[in-house]
């Protein structure tokens, strides 16, 4: 298949373009240098050259604090460029998917959220834009395929989850959440489901996370330890309100997806033994 991945210099999206190529998918990898999703003509241009079958999505505004201050450019790239990559795709007639987040709701549930929730996100410029951003892939585009995931991890990653081994390798102390709740995603794994669903080519709204219960940040950092072998005096667990940050975060956000198996396929990896894999994979 020829897929066309956005966000090529991101944490997932380089995930997803060595799924595709070991599978020998002919891959066009563009980074925002490349292609400015906020621009249409860029896409148009470069989808008329390209011709592919799919387009997965990377490219994403994903500063959530740092969204608060810059609410044109965190709209532009979850919202507006998320329509013009489906208006993009319609006018190609390729399958289109793009990554949304857990965000989309609100965080009172206990248990977890699935397609039968209505999206309620906090108010927080990050959260909006993401959900803004599936409205308008859905609209533009009636293919659009909205993958949400959440607490994603992985190599040449540089949000907290990835570098908490290195953290800890290090000997310092960090500080971690106890009452904040999600179900952790390796890049890998939600790589290998985007390229799965772009092939089953169904338009609608699927949830990808690992399996398990879900965990705390405390939680996972715990199981960091435990695989890695680091100290856990190193982690100081603190309430999430304890923490001075400009944007409010779902209290739990945990995914499961109703069409997993309806759709034949698998549960992906319990998320300590995708956390293993990880972190076996980074010093090894």
């Amino acid at each position: 298949m020829k897929v066309l991945i956005t966000g090529a210099n991101g944490m997932l999206a380089k995930a997803v373009i060595a799924h595709c190529r070991s599978i020998g998918d002919d891959v066009a990898a563009f980074s925002r240098d490349q292609l400015d999703i906020s621009e249409i003509e860029q896409i148009r241009e470069i989808f008329r050259r390209e011709r592919p079958q799919a387009v997965l999505n990377c490219a994403a505004f994903t500063d959530v604090d740092g969204a608060e201050r810059n609410v044109e450019k965190c709209f532009a790239a979850n919202s507006t460029g998320v329509e013009n990559l489906a208006v993009g795709s319609k006018e190609i007639d390729c399958a289109f998917a793009t990554i949304s987040t857990d965000y989309v709701f609100g965080g009172a549930k206990s248990g977890f959220y699935t397609q039968r929730d209505t999206p309620e996100p906090l108010a927080s410029v990050y959260s909006r834009s993401k959900l803004d951003g599936e409205f308008r892939a859905k609209k533009a585009y009636a293919r659009s395929i909205v993958i949400r995931s959440g607490w994603i991890f992985g190599s040449a990653g540089t949000n907290f989850l990835s570098v908490m081994h290195k953290l800890l390798a290090d000997g310092r102390s960090i500080n971690v959440i106890g009452d904040s709740f999600g179900t952790p995603t390796f890049a890998g794994d939600l790589a290998k489901r985007m390229r799965e669903l772009v092939e089953l080519d169904l338009p609608t709204v699927f949830h990808v996370v690992n399996s398990g219960e879900g965990t705390s940040y405390a939680g996972f950092a715990e199981a960091v330890c435990e695989i890695g072998g680091f100290d856990p005096d190193l982690l100081n667990v603190v309430k999430s309100d304890s923490l001075s940050r400009p944007a409010p975060r779902p209290k739990s956000s945990k995914l499961a997806c109703l069409f997993t198996e309806k759709f034949g396929l698998a549960q992906l990896p319990f998320w300590k033994t995708a956390l293993a894999e990880f972190i076996h994979s980074e010093t090894n």
